[in-house]
């Protein structure tokens, strides 16, 4: 049984944390947020889709690999977590506008091209069959095999289900070593594996990090019925719809190159919102419930970093595929523990 001290409560810390646990270590997560349900951790302001294949369009195939590996193992997380329901794998759509043809051909090229899973041609009858909602004459595409999950829930489930770990909320690590975590309040754990997660938090041990903004909107949509995440290709965004129960649709674009986390502005709300309108026209009297910001992590390359030395082990730049690769890349340091 080892000691070890997390910094940073994000998806990956919760999650290490809950399986370290689990494992029959004894584990310490130190994070600046009031509470486990005090938005922070970009984790938070994410709409939850697990797109390995659509994520092709813009990262590497190494990158997708991983995200297939996490694909698999979050259903058996959740189910032992006791909330099976916080994941569904039902597939994902890609759709486009007649006038945007040409980019969402590109857009194929590259995924098909890049996986043995080749996205599905549906045919004006099979979107309406498939999903009933949308415009019928977009033109769209089946992505088999991915699917959603509910990052707010399973944040606080890692929390709730993780026994025996020292949770300590409201302070920040202000040195991350070897062996050595150091608090704001001067206090100092010492542990056989440190792992250092605090994304944007880790800026003076990483050079190069920095943030991107990402922007969501919920919408309260009663009586709209959208079974699966669709991703919206659009010459300036990618804009996506996704699901969540009690009649609410999360609209937001991927990534915004700006480290500003000031509320959403006008121009993002109406061109997000009028694209959500122009494939999902039953939105047209939903009612904006709230919307969000946040920074995701990222490295010059968009790749996950993982760096391994005695007694530390750093993670971080997941940039927007936190809940995509966590499972993964922590089965791997579970390896290494």
């Amino acid at each position: 049984m080892a000691s070890i001290a997390i910094a940073g409560a994000g998806v990956m810390g919760r999650l290490l944390a809950w399986q370290l646990a689990r494992a029959g270590h004894r584990v310490s997560v130190i994070d600046p947020a009031a509470g486990p349900a005090q938005p922070g951790a970009a984790a938070f302001t994410a709409a939850g889709m697990l797109s390995p294949l659509a994520e092709l369009d813009q990262a590497e195939a190494d990158v997708a690999a991983l995200g297939w590996r996490s694909l698999q193992q979050w259903p058996a997380i959740a189910q032992a977590l006791g909330e099976p329901g916080l994941v569904r794998v039902n597939g994902s759509l890609l759709l486009a506008h007649g006038s945007d043809l040409g980019t969402a051909q590109r857009v194929l090229h590259r995924l098909q091209s890049g996986s043995a899973i080749r996205p599905q041609t549906l045919d004006r009858a099979a979107l309406q069959a498939t999903e009933p909602a949308l415009t019928p004459d977009l033109k769209a595409w089946l992505l088999p095999g991915e699917g959603q999950l509910m990052p707010r829930e399973l944040l606080l489930a890692l929390v709730e289900r993780a026994h025996g770990v020292d949770w300590l909320w409201g302070r920040r690590a202000v040195a991350v070593q070897p062996h050595r975590v150091e608090l704001d309040d001067g206090r100092r754990l010492d542990a056989d594996l440190v792992v250092d997660t605090r994304g944007l938090g880790a800026r003076p041990d990483m050079a190069g990090l920095r943030g991107v903004r990402g922007e969501i909107v919920w919408l309260h949509a009663p009586g709209v019925t959208l079974r699966r995440p669709v991703r919206l290709l659009h010459p300036r965004h990618r804009v996506y719809l996704v699901p969540r129960p009690g009649d609410v649709i999360v609209v937001g674009a991927s990534e915004i190159e700006s480290e500003d986390r000031s509320p959403v502005s006008l121009r993002s709300a109406v061109e997000l919102m009028a694209a959500a309108h122009s494939v999902l026209p039953a939105l047209a009297e939903a009612r904006i419930a709230h919307m969000e910001t946040n920074l995701r992590p990222a490295l010059a390359d968009h790749r996950p970093h993982v760096e391994r030395q005695p007694g530390l082990l750093r993670i971080n730049g997941l940039f927007r595929h936190g809940w995509l690769l966590a499972p993964a890349l922590a089965e791997d340091v579970l390896s290494h523990v």
